[in-house]
Protein backbone atom coordinates (compact mmCIF):
# COMPACT_ATOMS: atom_id res chain seq x y z
CA UNK A 1 0.00 0.00 0.00
CA UNK A 2 2.56 2.29 0.69
CA UNK A 3 4.22 1.93 -2.59
CA UNK A 4 1.03 2.03 -4.25
CA UNK A 5 0.15 5.81 -2.69
CA UNK A 6 4.25 6.86 -3.72
CA UNK A 7 3.68 5.64 -7.29
CA UNK A 8 0.08 7.51 -7.21
CA UNK A 9 2.12 10.92 -6.20
CA UNK A 10 4.96 10.39 -9.02
CA UNK A 11 3.61 12.17 -11.70
CA UNK A 12 2.49 14.85 -9.69
CA UNK A 13 6.91 15.46 -8.31
CA UNK A 14 7.42 15.01 -11.08
CA UNK A 15 5.49 17.17 -13.00
CA UNK A 16 6.81 19.77 -10.28
CA UNK A 17 9.96 18.97 -10.36
CA UNK A 18 10.14 19.84 -14.08
CA UNK A 19 7.90 22.97 -13.97
CA UNK A 20 11.22 23.96 -11.15
CA UNK A 21 13.53 23.22 -13.73
CA UNK A 22 11.86 24.85 -16.70
CA UNK A 23 11.45 28.41 -14.59
CA UNK A 24 15.65 27.41 -13.34
CA UNK A 25 16.65 27.21 -16.89
CA UNK A 26 14.63 30.35 -18.08
CA UNK A 27 16.25 32.33 -15.40
CA UNK A 28 19.67 31.55 -16.03
CA UNK A 29 19.88 31.67 -20.00
CA UNK A 30 20.34 35.54 -19.54
CA UNK A 31 23.31 35.31 -17.44
CA UNK A 32 24.86 32.32 -19.80
CA UNK A 33 24.19 35.03 -22.75
CA UNK A 34 25.69 37.26 -21.34
CA UNK A 35 28.67 35.14 -20.65
CA UNK A 36 29.30 33.61 -23.86
CA UNK A 37 28.75 36.90 -25.44
CA UNK A 38 31.00 38.57 -23.64
CA UNK A 39 33.91 35.94 -24.67
CA UNK A 40 33.04 36.03 -28.51
CA UNK A 41 34.23 38.58 -31.14
CA UNK A 42 31.81 40.13 -33.27
CA UNK A 43 31.94 37.91 -36.25
CA UNK A 44 31.66 34.00 -33.90
CA UNK A 45 28.81 36.66 -31.96
CA UNK A 46 26.97 37.71 -35.64
CA UNK A 47 27.62 33.85 -36.99
CA UNK A 48 25.94 32.05 -33.95
CA UNK A 49 24.34 34.21 -30.86
CA UNK A 50 23.71 31.22 -28.05
CA UNK A 51 26.70 28.69 -29.00
CA UNK A 52 29.76 28.74 -26.67
CA UNK A 53 32.32 30.73 -27.78
CA UNK A 54 34.57 28.93 -30.59
CA UNK A 55 37.44 30.73 -29.40
CA UNK A 56 36.92 32.82 -26.06
CA UNK A 57 38.43 36.55 -25.91
CA UNK A 58 38.98 39.17 -23.78
CA UNK A 59 38.97 41.98 -26.04
CA UNK A 60 35.59 42.78 -25.28
CA UNK A 61 36.05 43.85 -21.72
CA UNK A 62 39.50 46.03 -22.67
CA UNK A 63 36.43 48.29 -25.10
CA UNK A 64 33.96 48.27 -22.19
CA UNK A 65 36.68 49.31 -19.63
CA UNK A 66 38.65 51.92 -22.03
CA UNK A 67 35.93 53.16 -24.39
CA UNK A 68 33.23 54.22 -21.90
CA UNK A 69 35.22 55.35 -18.59
CA UNK A 70 34.21 52.09 -16.99
CA UNK A 71 35.68 52.79 -13.61
CA UNK A 72 34.58 56.08 -12.81
CA UNK A 73 31.23 55.05 -13.62
CA UNK A 74 31.34 52.40 -11.52
CA UNK A 75 32.87 54.76 -8.80
CA UNK A 76 29.63 56.85 -9.17
CA UNK A 77 27.61 53.82 -9.07
CA UNK A 78 28.95 52.87 -5.91
CA UNK A 79 28.98 55.88 -3.91
CA UNK A 80 25.09 56.65 -5.12
CA UNK A 81 24.26 53.02 -4.17
CA UNK A 82 26.34 53.39 -0.42
CA UNK A 83 25.14 56.98 0.40
CA UNK A 84 21.37 56.44 -0.60
CA UNK A 85 21.10 52.67 1.16
CA UNK A 86 22.96 53.84 4.47
CA UNK A 87 21.09 57.00 4.50
CA UNK A 88 17.71 55.40 4.00
CA UNK A 89 18.18 52.54 6.02
CA UNK A 90 19.07 54.40 9.13
CA UNK A 91 15.44 57.04 8.41
CA UNK A 92 13.65 53.76 7.53
CA UNK A 93 14.36 51.98 10.79
CA UNK A 94 13.95 55.41 12.79
CA UNK A 95 10.92 56.08 11.72
CA UNK A 96 9.83 52.16 12.16
CA UNK A 97 10.35 51.97 15.77
CA UNK A 98 7.54 54.80 15.65
CA UNK A 99 5.36 53.41 13.75
CA UNK A 100 5.93 49.93 15.47
CA UNK A 101 6.09 51.00 19.14
CA UNK A 102 4.97 54.51 20.10
CA UNK A 103 1.74 56.06 19.98
CA UNK A 104 1.12 59.23 18.70
CA UNK A 105 -1.76 61.44 17.00
CA UNK A 106 -2.96 60.32 13.22
CA UNK A 107 -0.15 57.60 13.50
CA UNK A 108 -2.61 55.22 11.02
CA UNK A 109 -3.49 57.97 8.50
CA UNK A 110 0.19 58.79 8.39
CA UNK A 111 1.25 55.40 8.17
CA UNK A 112 -1.10 54.41 5.17
CA UNK A 113 -0.31 57.80 3.33
CA UNK A 114 2.71 56.16 3.52
CA UNK A 115 2.33 53.00 2.22
CA UNK A 116 0.20 54.79 -0.73
CA UNK A 117 3.42 56.22 -2.72
CA UNK A 118 4.68 52.73 -3.32
CA UNK A 119 2.46 52.27 -6.37
CA UNK A 120 3.32 55.50 -7.79
CA UNK A 121 5.91 55.04 -10.01
CA UNK A 122 8.79 57.63 -10.53
CA UNK A 123 8.62 58.46 -13.39
CA UNK A 124 5.32 60.48 -13.22
CA UNK A 125 7.76 62.01 -10.96
CA UNK A 126 10.39 63.35 -12.87
CA UNK A 127 8.93 66.77 -13.82
CA UNK A 128 8.42 68.28 -10.53
CA UNK A 129 11.04 66.37 -9.31
CA UNK A 130 13.73 67.91 -12.09
CA UNK A 131 12.40 71.69 -11.35
CA UNK A 132 12.83 71.21 -7.66
CA UNK A 133 16.51 69.75 -8.11
CA UNK A 134 16.95 72.93 -10.73
CA UNK A 135 15.62 76.02 -8.32
CA UNK A 136 17.67 73.93 -5.57
CA UNK A 137 20.93 73.99 -8.10
CA UNK A 138 21.34 70.24 -7.26
CA UNK A 139 20.98 69.04 -10.60
CA UNK A 140 24.57 67.10 -11.39
CA UNK A 141 25.38 66.47 -8.04
CA UNK A 142 25.62 63.23 -6.18
CA UNK A 143 23.71 64.97 -3.28
CA UNK A 144 20.47 65.48 -5.16
CA UNK A 145 20.20 61.85 -6.75
CA UNK A 146 20.56 60.67 -3.45
CA UNK A 147 17.97 62.33 -1.84
CA UNK A 148 15.66 61.20 -4.53
CA UNK A 149 16.46 58.11 -4.44
CA UNK A 150 15.83 58.20 -0.78
CA UNK A 151 12.53 59.40 -0.94
CA UNK A 152 11.51 56.30 -3.08
CA UNK A 153 13.32 53.55 -1.05
CA UNK A 154 11.58 55.01 2.41
CA UNK A 155 8.04 53.56 1.96
CA UNK A 156 9.06 50.22 1.36
CA UNK A 157 11.73 50.01 3.91
CA UNK A 158 9.47 51.76 6.55
CA UNK A 159 6.68 49.07 5.25
CA UNK A 160 8.97 45.98 5.78
CA UNK A 161 11.20 47.45 9.16
CA UNK A 162 7.79 48.18 10.56
CA UNK A 163 6.11 44.39 10.17
CA UNK A 164 9.40 43.13 11.34
CA UNK A 165 9.39 45.20 14.68
CA UNK A 166 5.97 44.51 14.89
CA UNK A 167 6.90 40.70 15.54
CA UNK A 168 9.38 41.29 17.92
CA UNK A 169 8.11 40.19 21.45
CA UNK A 170 6.63 42.98 23.61
CA UNK A 171 7.62 41.44 26.60
CA UNK A 172 11.46 41.82 25.37
CA UNK A 173 10.60 45.40 25.48
CA UNK A 174 9.03 45.45 28.42
CA UNK A 175 11.84 44.32 29.99
CA UNK A 176 14.37 46.27 28.46
CA UNK A 177 12.53 49.46 30.30
CA UNK A 178 12.04 48.03 33.22
CA UNK A 179 15.75 47.57 33.43
CA UNK A 180 16.48 51.32 32.83
CA UNK A 181 16.06 51.37 28.81
CA UNK A 182 14.71 54.52 26.98
CA UNK A 183 13.32 54.46 23.86
CA UNK A 184 17.21 55.29 22.44
CA UNK A 185 18.49 52.20 24.48
CA UNK A 186 15.19 50.19 23.30
CA UNK A 187 16.17 50.74 19.23
CA UNK A 188 19.70 50.04 19.64
CA UNK A 189 20.21 47.44 22.12
CA UNK A 190 17.31 45.23 21.58
CA UNK A 191 15.25 46.23 17.99
CA UNK A 192 18.21 46.13 15.78
CA UNK A 193 20.62 43.35 17.14
CA UNK A 194 16.91 41.24 16.30
CA UNK A 195 16.00 42.88 13.52
CA UNK A 196 19.78 41.74 12.05
CA UNK A 197 17.52 39.43 9.27
CA UNK A 198 15.15 42.35 7.89
CA UNK A 199 18.25 44.93 7.74
CA UNK A 200 20.49 42.48 5.20
CA UNK A 201 17.64 41.61 3.01
CA UNK A 202 16.72 45.46 2.85
CA UNK A 203 20.59 46.47 2.43
CA UNK A 204 20.61 43.98 -0.37
CA UNK A 205 17.65 44.57 -2.10
CA UNK A 206 17.74 48.51 -1.86
CA UNK A 207 21.48 48.13 -3.03
CA UNK A 208 20.66 45.79 -6.14
CA UNK A 209 17.40 48.85 -7.15
CA UNK A 210 20.07 51.87 -7.05
CA UNK A 211 22.75 49.81 -8.66
CA UNK A 212 20.55 48.58 -11.91
CA UNK A 213 18.60 52.42 -11.45
CA UNK A 214 18.91 54.04 -14.77
CA UNK A 215 15.76 56.58 -15.43
CA UNK A 216 16.95 58.91 -12.54
CA UNK A 217 20.50 58.52 -13.06
CA UNK A 218 20.15 59.51 -16.57
CA UNK A 219 18.08 63.00 -15.94
CA UNK A 220 19.82 64.18 -13.17
CA UNK A 221 23.69 63.15 -13.86
CA UNK A 222 23.61 64.37 -17.25
CA UNK A 223 27.52 65.38 -16.85
CA UNK A 224 29.64 63.01 -18.90
CA UNK A 225 32.13 62.51 -15.20
CA UNK A 226 28.96 62.05 -13.16
CA UNK A 227 27.02 59.04 -15.32
CA UNK A 228 26.42 55.81 -13.78
CA UNK A 229 27.94 52.65 -15.21
CA UNK A 230 24.18 51.49 -16.10
CA UNK A 231 23.55 55.05 -17.99
CA UNK A 232 27.40 54.48 -19.51
CA UNK A 233 26.50 50.71 -20.62
CA UNK A 234 23.23 51.79 -22.15
CA UNK A 235 24.68 54.90 -23.73
CA UNK A 236 27.39 52.70 -25.06
CA UNK A 237 24.61 49.97 -26.41
CA UNK A 238 22.84 52.78 -28.70
CA UNK A 239 26.17 54.13 -30.42
CA UNK A 240 28.08 51.22 -31.27
CA UNK A 241 24.71 49.21 -31.17
CA UNK A 242 26.43 46.02 -33.13
CA UNK A 243 29.16 45.56 -30.80
CA UNK A 244 26.89 43.28 -28.20
CA UNK A 245 29.85 41.36 -26.64
CA UNK A 246 31.65 44.59 -25.63
CA UNK A 247 28.17 45.65 -23.90
CA UNK A 248 27.99 42.16 -22.70
CA UNK A 249 31.14 42.98 -20.97
CA UNK A 250 30.35 45.33 -19.44
CA UNK A 251 27.25 44.44 -18.04
CA UNK A 252 28.66 40.90 -16.96
CA UNK A 253 31.50 43.11 -14.59
CA UNK A 254 28.29 45.10 -13.46
CA UNK A 255 26.67 42.11 -11.92
CA UNK A 256 29.82 41.20 -10.12
CA UNK A 257 29.24 43.45 -6.74
CA UNK A 258 25.49 42.60 -6.80
CA UNK A 259 26.28 38.85 -6.70
CA UNK A 260 29.18 39.56 -4.32
CA UNK A 261 27.40 41.50 -2.06
CA UNK A 262 24.09 39.18 -2.33
CA UNK A 263 26.62 35.71 -1.29
CA UNK A 264 28.23 37.94 1.57
CA UNK A 265 24.46 38.94 2.74
CA UNK A 266 22.99 35.37 2.53
CA UNK A 267 25.36 34.50 4.71
CA UNK A 268 24.99 37.14 6.97
CA UNK A 269 20.92 36.93 7.15
CA UNK A 270 21.32 33.07 8.02
CA UNK A 271 23.83 34.35 10.75
CA UNK A 272 21.61 37.27 12.07
CA UNK A 273 18.35 34.85 12.03
CA UNK A 274 19.87 32.16 14.57
CA UNK A 275 21.58 35.11 16.61
CA UNK A 276 17.68 36.73 17.02
CA UNK A 277 16.18 33.20 17.39
CA UNK A 278 18.98 32.42 20.56
CA UNK A 279 18.23 36.22 21.76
Amino acid sequence: MPALRHLQRLPGRLTRQLVVLFFTVLSLFPVYFMLVSALKSKADYLANKFNLPPHPILDNFQTAFAGEKFLTRFANSAILTVGAVTVSLLVACLAAYAFARMQFPGKRTLFNLMLSLMVVPPVVMVVPLFVTMVRFKLVNTYQGVILIYIGLLLPFSIYMMTNFFQTIPHEIVDAARIDGCSNLGVFTRILMPLSAPAVITLVVVNSLWVWNELLIALIFLQRDEMKTLMVGIASMRSRIYVDIPATMAGLLVATIPIVVLYIFGQRYFIRGLIGGAVK
